[in-house]
């Protein structure tokens, strides 16, 4: 597999969370920022008349949506993808099949993929989201979270098995700043777990340039607390 100069990985707490919004925002801001942006999907599930997530993906990144998400791997069934495929008739396939059919461009400066469900929604026959992360090793991982009531909890339990495997951006979707329970959930996350929590996307992306540069964070910036 060509890997891209910068690999990340953008999952959630679960399903309904935003991930996908998420990564399309980050690959049109990092686009617009003159960067060079592929976007995957390993595999999708979803009712026959919805747009799909490798649509989404592919208006964000200027890619057909088969390329995104290889057409083998489309499930027509809203259910874990190897579950539709069960349900479907179709055959199983394993953690290493979806990393195997990963293909990128030649010259990519971020490859984007995003998973399906939360950390352990079984994303083949044999593993989830972690494992895939666990054999990808992404250069980072952004974490999509509602920002409301649930998500200490939700995040809680994702993040240390995705940190065990690469460094970790939290991002709090669809935050408010006037919302009280929004604000003490992001200093809560901050501030007693330790963690980097963004609530915007111009912040996700500057802050998710320096980490892949290695560079310090900065904290002067009021939507990304470290």
């Amino acid at each position: 597999m060509t890997r891209p100069a910068s690999l990340v990985i953008v999952t959630g707490t679960g399903t309904e969370v935003g991930k996908t919004w998420v990564a399309a925002a980050l690959a049109r801001e990092m686009r617009e920022r003159g960067g060079r942006v592929a976007a995957r999907k390993p595999a999708q599930s979803f009712a026959p008349d919805d747009t799909t997530d490798a649509d989404v993906l592919g208006v964000a990144t200027g890619e057909p949506a088969d390329i995104v998400c290889p057409r083998h791997r489309w499930f027509e069934v809203p259910m874990a993808p190897p579950m539709a495929a069960a349900a479907l008739g179709r055959p199983p396939f394993t953690i290493s099949d979806l990393v195997g059919e990963l293909r990128w461009p030649d010259t990519v400066d971020v490859g984007l993929v995003e998973t399906a469900g939360g950390p352990r929604s079984p994303l083949a026959c044999d593993g989830d989201t972690v494992d895939l992360v666990a054999a990808l090793m992404p250069d980072h991982v952004v974490l999509v979270a509602d920002a409301g009531l649930g998500t200490i909890n939700a995040v809680r339990l994702a993040h240390p098995l995705l940190a065990a495997c690469a460094p970790v951006t939290v991002f709090l979707n669809r935050f408010d700043e006037r919302d009280d329970l929004h604000v003490r959930n992001s200093d809560w996350l901050t501030g007693l777990q330790g963690l980097t929590v963004v609530t915007s996307v111009d912040p996700l992306v500057a802050s998710l340039t320096r980490a892949l540069r290695g560079e310090g964070r900065r904290t002067e910036d009021p939507d990304v607390r470290p």
